[in-house]
């Protein structure tokens, strides 16, 4: 990956300066109190959780230990918590909240939910959905893959459609070039699907779509598989790889004996997925995409059982 262009890097630098306003982190204490927006967060943890070890509590929150330590003794004096030294392991520290110490965070947590109300109510209904689910996807996209929750499969349902024909036709103009003319063929497929003989699936990431596929019957024996996309926000889950899965498994049982499928040899992630599903080429030429140069193939795989 090249250098991000400096417009992208200025926008999520305005974004942090602009929220940490909204959300007061610049003030001296947060919510009107003596704490610290860290001081807060480290709060919550312990509110969270009967007791921490002071190694578990410094690395959820990425914390310098003399600067945890000194938290620590803070709270102490302010009579919030208490430490004390671990039965199983001398050497670790175990600190939990003291009874005066949940009352001051039950407090903080009461104030915070009231000053988030008072921010959405502020917006109309559509806009608070908006902002929520725009808040969602900066922690999906940022989390660690570790913490990605995990992806379901579903078939379409209505505003499910609009959304293939647009993503393909967004993403693989960003990623390809190819332009309006792509996306004015896949609304054309798209506008084909048959539900009384085709179907598809839909992938989702906490809750949001992630993927699709279509099974397109051609005849009584031959099926083609159409429309795969994944998110690159999605990639590397195995969605492509279950969404095919998906797609072969309805087929075969549907009694189809062969299904094909037409894709571009510069989707390399595709065509390892088709590959290892069984599926093999069968003929490619040269064509163009909106001045670009591409190279279109057929690839198929006979479903007939073999002994």
């Amino acid at each position: 990956m090249g250098p991000l262009p400096e417009a992208r890097v200025s926008e999520v630098r305005a974004f942090n300066r602009f929220y940490t306003k909204v959300i007061g982190a610049l003030q001296a204490g947060m919510l009107d109190s003596p704490y610290s927006l860290t001081e807060v967060r480290v709060l919550f943890e312990l509110a969270h959780a009967e007791r921490m070890e002071t190694g578990e509590l410094r690395g959820l929150l990425g914390l310098d230990a003399g600067y945890l330590s000194r938290m620590l003794a803070r709270f102490e004096g302010d009579g919030l918590i208490t430490r004390e030294r671990s039965a199983a392991d001398a050497r670790k520290q175990l600190v939990r909240l003291t009874p005066a110490g949940a009352e001051v965070f039950s407090g903080l947590d009461r104030r915070s939910a009231g000053e988030v109300e008072r921010l959405l109510s502020g917006l109309p209904e559509p806009d608070q959905d908006r902002l929520v689910a725009a808040m969602g996807t900066i922690r999906r996209l940022l989390a660690p893959p570790a913490e990605r929750q995990p992806y379901v499969i579903r078939p379409p349902r209505t505003g499910d459609l609009g959304w293939v024909v647009s993503r393909h036709g967004a993403l693989y103009d960003a990623e390809y070039g190819w332009g309006a003319g792509f996306e004015q063929l896949v609304a054309r497929i798209v506008g084909e699907l048959d539900f009384s003989r085709d179907t598809g699936w839909i992938a989702e990431e906490g809750g949001e779509r992630a993927g699709c596929v279509f099974f397109v019957r051609q005849d009584a024996a031959t099926a083609k598989l159409r429309l795969l996309l994944v998110e690159p926000s999605a990639r590397g889950m195995g969605i492509g790889r279950r969404l095919v899965e998906e797609c072969l498994r309805h087929a075969r049982a549907e009694g189809c004996e062969r299904i094909t499928l037409w894709t571009r040899d510069c989707l390399a992630s595709a065509l390892r997925i088709y590959q290892a599903a069984g599926f093999e080429l069968q003929s490619q030429e040269k064509g163009m995409e909106n001045g670009v140069e591409v190279t279109d193939q057929m690839w198929a795989r006979d479903l007939r059982a073999t002994s």
